[in-house]
């Protein structure tokens, strides 16, 4: 399945349905009158995120959506039927967007949220409505109210309890293959992965949601590499994992690249929790593997973990760590309330 998180879409709610002009005309009914039916409401445009989809790649294929409008009125009072409302259906975690890409519109963020986004116009009045004591033949009615429309942007923003991120061919694939189900592509070159990977993390009987993005460079915030366009996909992060290849040239560098992109983007980045993890632990020794967390610690790292994606080591232990930043889920609070007077308790309630 091919990964998309953006995409631009046009919306049209259903017209309401007009209402009728009817007059009765029975034999041997010797009074008739109007009875032209009131026109049906047009269908709503509703907004659904379910489960399943992870990827806006429908939308590519299908960005018109328009609801039927309400069917007129007719004669015996008969009301239109209304049209049904258009349910589209998105993942979770996709935002609305105006077309201008400046107001967020709608947020979903939990499965089964719902929003009517557009709504059906509303059916117009017959001529049986309009009837008085002194209008006893009414012609006019209502058109019915018009449909709304509009072009959107949707932007999936995956949801994950912890992201990961770093430079190229700092060995985020084989980081999250080992600690996750993900099967992210690795490769011996930069850019493996050229689009957000999610993993299922099951670490002492908890689990969380861990998410690869592309790998930033020098200057992504200005479309460098890939640019920084992936880098929404963490931002409901709780703790980011910031991985540094130990056989680079200069890890406390690599740091600061990372750093100053994620200060660029903005959005509240800079200011997560980060662990700071020299990666590829095997391919250096230890006395190497220590000089190297001296100095992130000197150039702003609180603590820094060494681990090898490749044969384990070290993770355990990091894993740990993330999962002092995330809720337990499994745990289940019970509440007590404490009574001080044991009378108190046992005496029969009363409002005075």
């Amino acid at each position: 399945m091919h990964f998309l998180d953006q995409a631009k879409i046009y919306l049209k709610s259903g017209a309401g349905g007009p209402g009728a002009v009817s007059f009765r005309r029975e034999k041997y009914v010797e009074y008739g009158g109007p009875d032209g039916g009131n026109g049906g409401k047009g269908g709503d445009i509703i907004f659904e995120a379910v489960q399943g989809l992870n990827t806006l790649i429908d939308f590519r294929y299908s960005q018109h959506f328009k609801a039927k409008r309400g069917n007129h009125g007719q004669g015996k009072d008969r009301t239109g039927a209304a049209a049904p409302d258009l349910v589209i259906k998105v993942p979770v975690g996709t935002q609305i967007l105006s077309e201008d890409k400046e107001e967020v519109l709608a947020d979903f963020t939990e499965i089964g949220q719902r929003i009517t986004f557009l709504e059906g116009g509303m059916g117009g009045r017959g001529n049986a409505s309009y009837k008085s004591s002194t209008n006893r033949a009414p012609r006019q009615h209502q058109p019915g109210t018009p449909s709304e429309e509009m072009w959107v942007w949707l932007r999936l923003k995956l949801l994950a309890d912890v992201g990961l991120l770093g430079l190229p061919n700092a060995g985020k694939s084989t980081f999250i293959n080992a600690v996750s189900n993900a099967g992210a592509k690795v490769g011996h070159y930069a850019f493996t992965t050229l689009v957000p990977k999610l993993g299922v993390v099951h670490h002492k009987g908890r689990e969380f949601v861990l998410a690869d993005i592309p790998g930033l460079i020098e200057g992504a915030a200005d479309g460098a590499g890939i640019g920084d366009r992936f880098l929404g996909h963490i931002e409901r992060c709780r703790v980011l994992i910031h991985l540094i290849d130990i056989a680079g040239d200069d890890p406390a560098q690599a740091m600061q690249v990372v750093q100053d992109e994620l200060a660029a983007y903005g959005a509240g980045l800079e200011d997560k929790p980060q662990l700071i993890v020299l990666n590829k632990l095997d391919l250096a020794d230890k006395e190497l593997s220590e000089a190297f967390a001296a100095e992130l610690r000197d150039a702003g790292a609180e603590r820094v973990f060494s681990v090898s994606g490749a044969t384990g080591e070290g993770i355990g232990e990091l894993m740990d760590a993330v999962l002092g930043y995330l809720p337990d889920r499994t745990s289940t609070e019970t509440k007590t309330v404490e009574v001080e007077d044991e009378s108190e308790a046992d005496a029969d309630w009363s409002p005075i």
